[in-house]
């Protein structure tokens, strides 16, 4: 087998163009079931709106979308990497920067992809469509015109505009720069600083240091053609604003950076060599932010200087200066006081806000996700990582608030708390949860066995969770010859792969060596040796002895056969932990409201009151695992009503975990509509521990209505699952929904790493 490099490309472009063909589109905010709905939304009822707008134009903020509109602008003169490659093809790009915007802050965005160089009928065409919305992102916009356009669009425009190529960078590596030097003890006006780059972005960066109080005669800047010193006549207007007119000897960056403080790169890879970062001065201070490659490898600058603080642009190191951390955040909090403009208070309030977030205790969420015991600041952890919720509700407000500050909020916020609570609802937890658990295994990959190799989702799967790093040592059963040819036919390419086939004559001592284990386990069950060596030939005994014996993390299984047929030899060789009466299973949904937890749907048929009891605390503590409280509904067909046999079995159940554990936060008996509305809740059964606490786990009476509602809901498409997650296994083994997608193959492999994680440590 030999790696395809056009594969990622094949996928990427797959990706892109599956029905719906992008990564946006627009969604309705209003019900227009019926005519009257129609009438209302459109003529003759938009009449009315549009003559409150034309008394008083401040009113289009509360009659349409403005808003919460953001146009994300480009001329595709500098798309990152690509460089001048037109404004048509970087409209994908473009949509995925508005798909950011709103994952991230719940922005709603148009990409405008204007096929235009000249920048004063660029400015012009963006200064005529500007109505439409409530804030502007120019994007990969080549300099020096970047600049201009970026100062006269500020100017002449009454909403937000930031080049977020220019400030972004700067705002989260002044956020770092703060934070790196208060680390070693130095004082931000005293440092010297080389900045090898002049770009728009290098530019941004280095106002934003003189603004934090970076003296400008301690720094030097390059461009590739050298130092900007005054005496060059090919600079342009903001290159000569960091010209210097002395040290004209110093004509070389392996002459400039010697005893320096801070070197600062955003230019190309490898540029800052072994001896420039052996001759800078104590506790150096090295962003290297060139993509994909940095100016110097992290691991080679640490082991040279171990007192060097580094940053780089890449997720793979510690301290990424990532733009996600400031733009969905600064646009948010501007729009929420329909800010005329995003001015320096409001960039440099993002600076200070970022930098302080670093500095507090870091949530146990975000440990889970990083894998990491505590988090803390430090010389690896100077500014906030990107999956950390308190972002939105840190730089937002501080943002508005500056905005306010200095003048320029037309709608200023009173009550801090309320707005806060609102940011929150505006987080896309269906996507975050997923993004979370990926990030969290990937931390610590684990070697993962794959009982159905012979199929082509359960290979195209394991292909994916290899190059996304989440699985370290990917395992396939099956027969070699047709695993290898399906591969082959699909382009299919799986890095440090192992293929192993129970039938194959080289495993047989292997197969018997395992079938003596589960035969003295089991020959008081009426398991034969010959009935154990047997069954050892298949993939899913096999892949579960492989497990037990530690020759593997975790086990998947199911894709070929029903779910009870693939969970009998789970149960029969790895079995459920002591304290397990039944093993029981959970699916995770993931919704716009955030996860939500149901069980047994997949398991135990007719479980009793303490068998809920027991599958309830089971999914408590899984849910506690991602830092999520847990709030638990007992479902039943009736509320409060135990005058059938199985609500009041739940009456029972709900009885018993008040009594045994006061402070967890359950009741029962609820209908689902119940459970899943929390003021329904409080009007109807005041009395509710649920009420004002959203449930997140739905304990369901028996496997009929458990497996009903889930299977119901996977059918509708609209909501990722993952699952189903075993409960109560005495190692990592999962069993999935025959004919799974790829994707739920991936989330539950990845939701399997976690696991094992969870249980090594």
């Amino acid at each position: 087998m030999r790696k395809n490099i056009n594969n990622f490309r094949d996928e990427s472009l797959n990706y892109h163009s599956q029905f719906p063909s992008g990564k946006i589109q627009i969604t309705p905010t209003k019900k227009y079931s019926s005519q009257r709905d129609l009438s209302l939304a459109y003529s003759p009822g938009v009449a009315e709106p549009c003559k409150e707008i034309a008394r008083s134009s401040r009113k289009v903020y509360k009659y349409t979308a403005k808003g919460n509109l953001v146009a994300v602008i480009t001329n595709g003169s500098a798309v990152l990497g690509l460089g001048d490659i037109g404004a048509l093809a970087s409209k994908p790009v473009m949509e995925g920067k508005a798909l950011l915007f709103k994952i991230f802050s719940g922005i709603d965005v148009f990409d405008i992809e204007i096929n235009e160089s000249n920048p004063e009928k660029f400015i012009e065409t963006v200064k005529a469509i500007a109505p439409t919305f409530g804030g502007i992102n120019l994007e990969d916009i080549k300099a020096p015109e970047a600049f201009e356009i970026e100062r006269r669009l500020k100017k002449e425009l009454d909403i937000p505009v930031m080049h977020d190529d220019q400030h972004g960078t700067a705002i989260i590596s002044g956020a770092a720069l703060l934070n790196a030097i208060n680390y070693v003890g130095k004082k931000i006006q005293e440092i010297k600083m080389v900045v090898n780059g002049a770009g728009a972005a290098a530019i941004s960066c280095t106002r934003t240091y003189k603004q934090l109080g970076v003296n400008p005669k301690n720094i030097i800047m390059f461009d590739s053609k050298g130092l900007l010193h005054t005496s060059r006549t090919d600079l342009n207007k903001e290159k000569k604003e960091f010209a210097v007119n002395t040290l004209p000897t110093i004509l070389k960056l392996e002459e400039a950076i010697k005893n320096v403080d801070v070197f600062i790169g955003l230019s190309i890879g490898g540029i800052l060599t072994v001896d420039m970062l052996k001759s800078m001065g104590k506790n150096p201070i090295v962003f290297a932010m060139a993509n994909p490659d940095p100016e110097i490898d992290y691991n080679l600058a640490i082991k040279i200087r171990p007192d060097v603080i580094m940053a780089t642009g890449r997720s793979d190191y510690p301290n990424q200066v990532n733009n996600v951390l400031g733009f969905p955040y600064i646009f948010r909090g501007a729009l929420d006081v329909h800010a005329s403009v995003i001015n320096d208070e409001m960039k440099l309030a993002a600076v200070y806000a970022i930098a302080s977030l670093a500095k507090e205790p870091v949530p146990e969420q975000v440990n889970i996700v990083y894998n990491k015991k505590n988090i803390s600041f430090g010389k690896d952890y100077i500014i906030p990582k990107p999956f950390d919720n308190r972002l939105i509700t840190r730089v937002a407000p501080a943002v508005a608030q500056a905005a306010m500050n200095s003048g320029v909020a037309r709608n200023p916020i009173s009550d801090w708390k309320i707005y806060k609570e609102k940011l929150l609802d505006r987080m896309g937890y269906e996507s975050k949860m997923l993004r979370m658990i990926q990030n969290r295994a990937r931390t610590n990959p684990k070697k993962i066995v794959f009982c159905n190799g012979e199929e082509y989702d359960v290979l195209k799967s394991v292909q994916i969770l290899s190059e996304e790093g989440i699985v370290s040592i990917p395992i396939v059963l099956g027969n070699e010859d047709r695993i290898k040819r399906i591969m082959n036919e699909n382009n299919l390419y799986i890095e440090l792969l192992k293929i192993i086939d129970p039938e194959k004559e080289e495993n047989i001592k292997k197969v018997e060596f395992y079938a003596k284990i589960l035969w003295k386990r089991r020959n008081r069950k009426g398991l034969t040796l010959y009935d154990s060596k047997i069954r050892m030939r298949t993939n899913d005994h096999f892949g579960a002895m492989m497990v037990d014996q530690g020759e593997a993390d975790a086990v998947i299984t199911g894709y070929s056969r029903s779910f009870s047929l693939s969970l009998r030899p789970m149960l029969e060789v790895i079995g459920i932990e002591d304290s397990v009466y039944k093993a029981a299973g959970m699916m995770i949904l993931l919704t716009k409201r955030g996860p939500l937890f149901l069980a047994d749907t997949a398991v135990i048929p007719d479980p009793t009151s303490e068998e809920l009891a027991k599958i309830a605390i089971m999914t408590s503590h899984v849910v506690r695992e991602f830092d999520i409280e847990p709030r638990i509904a007992i479902l039943s067909f009736q509320n409060f009503s135990s005058n059938s046999k199985t609500s009041y079995k739940v009456s029972q159940t709900v009885s018993f975990l008040h009594k045994k554990y006061p402070n967890l936060i359950v009741d029962g008996e609820l209908q689902p509509d119940f459970a899943l509305n929390e003021f329904l809740l409080a009007s109807k059964f005041p009395f509710s521990k649920l009420v004002k606490k959203r449930a997140n786990i739905f304990i369901f009476p028996n496997l009929e209505s458990g497996n009903l509602t889930y299977k119901f809901i996977r059918g509708m498409g609209e909501v990722q699952t993952i699952g189903p997650v075993m409960l109560g296994m005495r190692k990592p083994a999962h069993v999935m929904q025959m004919q799974s997608s790829i994707e739920e193959i991936v989330n539950l492999a990845t939701l399997s790493v976690i696991d094992a994680q969870i249980r090594s440590n």
